[in-house]
């Protein structure tokens, strides 16, 4: 009966917390470059003493499908999408880590950014000079028009990185990383379409029918515990007999 009640117990929490993950999922349904969270389990052993036969479901929601977005034109000059399996690189902390969002941002003083990470070119964090025009090229060359020039000068080119074969993984701010903790290796093949952005790439009906099943299955394992209940109230009968 107790081996039944850790099956359950352990059952109904993977499946609570794999709700969560479907629904951040759905919630960043339309989140430029979002890469959906793929909820999977392994079998752990209960610290207690004397269970060392009982093993419980221990959720591990860190598996991030690399499935393509649908990408759209934007027409802004600083939206890019990248194609493949690249992705850009912005600062985080004293390292860095990875994302497919294009929506880059600069502020007053030129810096560039997406969702408030430094974005990373080759020689570090980009800041562009006083312009009056700016073009991201298909490999990442970033070039600016200053004021009283005719031509486009190239000021940069964004650290463009290959995660094919890769193990990634989402850190607290849900950005990618590695799962060693390592940089990724700039790749020059990594190609961009510029002034488009890649969506999420979620599937909203995948999803839904990802939680309807496992609501069904938590109503199992709520019926599993009713079951250990009956069961635990005849033994005590019997005991008690």
């Amino acid at each position: 009966m107790d081996k039944l009640i850790f099956t359950a117990a352990s059952g109904a929490e993977r499946l609570m917390r794999a709700q969560q993950v479907h629904a951040n999922n759905l919630a960043n349904l339309d989140t430029a470059g979002f890469r959906a969270s793929m909820e999977t389990a392994t079998q752990a052993a209960p610290s207690a003493y004397g269970y060392d036969d009982v093993h419980m479901a221990s959720m591990q929601a860190d598996t991030v499908s690399t499935r393509a977005g649908a990408v759209r034109e934007t027409g802004r000059p600083l939206d890019v999408a990248i194609g493949g399996q690249g992705w850009l690189a912005v600062q985080y902390g004293d390292g860095e880590a990875y994302t497919r969002s294009g929506e880059i941002e600069m502020n007053g003083d030129g810096a560039l950014s997406v969702h408030g990470h430094p974005l990373m070119g080759e020689g570090g964090p980009i800041t562009l000079p006083p312009h009056t025009a700016v073009e991201i090229g298909t490999d990442g060359t970033i070039s600016v028009l200053t004021e009283g020039a005719t031509q486009m000068q190239v000021v940069d080119k964004l650290r463009l990185v290959n995660a094919e074969g890769a193990e990634l993984t989402k850190n607290e701010a849900g950005l990618i990383v590695a799962r060693d903790g390592g940089p990724l290796a700039t790749d020059p093949n990594v190609k961009l379409r510029s002034r488009a952005l890649e969506g999420s790439n979620v599937s909203a009906v995948e999803e839904m029918v990802a939680t309807m099943s496992l609501n069904r299955s938590f109503e199992i394992q709520m019926k599993l515990f009713q079951a250990s209940d009956k069961m635990n109230e005849a033994g005590n009968k019997l005991i008690g007999a």
